[in-house]
């Protein structure tokens, strides 16, 4: 079989196509900016004819000053009347703009996390957090150069040249020809250059910039691991090899702009001689006054300076095309696991889980992990998962969470799929207590009542005490209100993990996963929190991920994975009876290294 290749979308068209999809939500706004730069941009079109006919008139003033005055004053009045007209205009248009740019990012920004938010749990383990901050703020950003670049800085280029084409050659075509073909050639070489010269050196800058991020934070959120080993030389030097790439790459971007702004100039210089040369021959012919010098002069010296502007505002544009790359992209990832268009929310009234058949396979696994697989957790059920690593014991929680779909088959609570289920409402129905728990950093209050939003202080304290947190908690300088750091670092791993219970006991779900969640506390902690855990499981159907077969003795039923399948179930009592038992194997080797600890 052939391999079939994929042709990398266009990110000219995908960053404009991104961009005019948010105009469209404003349509109105747009196109009043759009109609007053118009507007603004015609006094540079007609300053220049009324600059000759100054000229003109001065020149008359040897003939006739009466008439010689009339008419320098009313082009002087002409020329006034464009300024003011441009100095109002121009003021409508910035306040137009920022009006629509303003809103435009804020979408930007909140779709983007929205987006990063829904991401499969695959995804945020395979993308740094400071990388894909970068991606949405550096974006959104960038947003705001291409809105002005296109609205307010090449869209009055473009009125300019083309009104300017207009007037010159309604009296010299030959001039309007020289404008147009040089105006042509000018900014066709300016977008060639800028985005098949330039633009794939700066995505590949942007790359590096984007790791420049994540370095960064990778090695700032682990700073308590780096410290710990001595490892801060080490981490310069990483930082440093990502430094130097991102150095080469960026220098030859920036080089090559260097070429292609000197490639424009010549080509504006070859212009120039041929407007100012043309208008001359004209003028010794006697085809051409004063003025008329004057206004081809003063027109080139406004055409020049927007050409030159082209060259900087394409330049911005190929810019901020780059740098929108990246979101644009996020925009447009699948997100992995949808909610489907019909779904609903799920209403979970005993808490019975069913595996009807389940197939399931990681992606790039050829294998499934469950093929035909089938279990049912009766409702207030308290279930213990028992299995070397690797067995399925975590994907088996993360399947009931629907962080992944199943191949086929389906997963139902209370007879209800889940796959049919609006995601939000079926995690509101399953509290979870990680063994390594995170938490925001925010007030010890916040965290607490992110498992139910809205709670009063009252129902937080009565959940922090019911997980024996809230003698530690009164005992800390703010109480309730004290900052707890990022993840969590100022509180200890059995502090952090009464908080976490707190939150679960205050989100009243009528499932619980524990995932191990004593596994790495001192005894005193742990007493604490199984004291807690004890409470937490009552009347709840709960699930146990066991490493330690000591947490699931007094469990309703064991499951004892191997491989996707079920090899062994019962209580703690049977199974341990069970010769050749996987179960056995594990209980006994923990036994023996028990017993070996407490005999050093």
């Amino acid at each position: 079989m052939s391999k079939q290749t994929f042709r990398r979308p266009d990110p000219f068209r995908a960053a404009l196509s991104f961009t005019f999809a948010h105009w469209a939500r404003q349509r109105g706004a747009v196109s009043l900016v759009a109609a007053l730069v118009v507007i603004q941009t015609m006094a540079d079109v007609f300053v220049p004819l009324f600059a000759g006919k100054l000229v003109d008139a001065v020149a008359l003033g040897l003939t006739d000053r009466d008439a010689a005055t009339r008419a320098a004053l009313w082009a002087l009045g002409a020329m006034l009347a464009l300024g003011v007209g441009a100095l109002v205009f121009r003021h409508l248009t910035f306040v137009g703009v920022t009006q629509v740019t303003l809103k435009t990012m804020t979408e930007v920004a909140q779709e983007g996390f929205a987006r990063v938010q829904r991401f499969s749990t695959d995804w945020h383990a395979n993308n740094f957090a400071g990388s894909t901050v970068r991606k949405v703020t550096r974006g959104m950003w960038a947003l705001d150069l291409l809105t002005d670049t296109l609205l307010i800085a090449l869209l009055p280029s473009i009125v300019v040249l083309v009104g300017t084409t207009i007037l010159l050659g309604w009296n010299w075509p030959i001039l309007g020809a020289i404008v147009f073909a040089g105006a042509v050639v000018y900014v066709g070489m300016t977008v060639v250059v800028s985005l098949k010269y330039v633009s794939p050196s700066a995505r590949l800058a942007n790359s590096w910039d984007t790791r420049v991020g994540g370095a960064l934070a990778d090695a700032v959120s682990c700073n308590a691991v780096v410290k710990s080993f001595g490892a801060e030389a080490r981490e310069d030097a990483r930082l440093s090899h990502v430094l130097s790439k991102w150095r080469t790459r960026t220098r030859r971007t920036w080089l090559r702009g260097t070429n292609a702004g000197t490639a424009q100039n010549a080509v504006l210089l070859v212009l120039r001689a041929a407007i100012l040369g043309g208008v001359l021959v004209m003028w010794m012919r006697g085809q051409a006054s004063a003025g008329d010098v004057a206004f081809v002069l003063t027109s080139y010296t406004v055409v020049q300076g927007y050409l030159r502007d082209v060259g900087m505002h394409v330049h911005n544009l190929q810019r901020s095309v780059n740098d929108m790359e990246e979101l644009v992209a996020l925009s447009a990832a699948t997100l992995g696991v949808a909610d489907r268009s019909d779904a609903k929310p799920i209403k979970v009234t005993r808490g019975e889980v069913a595996f009807e058949n389940v197939t399931f396979h990681y992606g790039g696994h050829a294998e499934p992990l469950y093929r035909d697989f089938s279990v049912t957790l009766r409702a207030g059920e308290k279930v213990g998962l028992v299995g070397r690593s690797g067995s399925g014991k975590t994907t088996f929680v993360k399947l009931i969470q629907r962080l992944y779909d199943v191949n086929a088959g389906r997963i139902a609570i209370d007879g209800q799929e889940i796959a049919a289920a609006t995601q939000a409402s079926l995690r509101g129905q399953i509290a979870i207590v990680q063994q390594e728990p995170l938490l925001f950093h925010r007030s010890l209050a916040e965290n607490i009542a992110y498992g139910r939003p809205g709670a009063s202080q009252s129902d937080i304290e009565r959940a922090a005490r019911l997980a024996n947190a809230h003698d530690f908690i009164t005992r800390l300088p703010s109480g309730y209100s004290t900052l707890v750091g990022e993840r969590g670092v100022k509180l200890s791993g059995g502090e952090r993990q009464r908080v976490a219970l707190a939150r679960a006991f205050l989100a009243d779900a009528p499932i619980l996963i524990l995932d191990e969640a004593t596994s790495s506390l001192d005894s005193e902690s742990e007493a604490l929190v199984q004291e807690a855990m004890e409470r937490l499981m009552a009347n709840r159907t709960t699930i146990v991920i066991a490493h330690r077969l000591s947490t699931v003795r007094a469990m309703d039923r064991i499951l004892v994975f191997d491989r996707g399948t079920i090899a062994e179930e019962g209580d703690h009592a049977s199974l341990v009876r069970l010769d050749g038992g996987i179960y056995r194997a594990l209980f006994e080797r923990q036994a023996l290294e028990l017993t070996k600890g407490l005999a050093a």
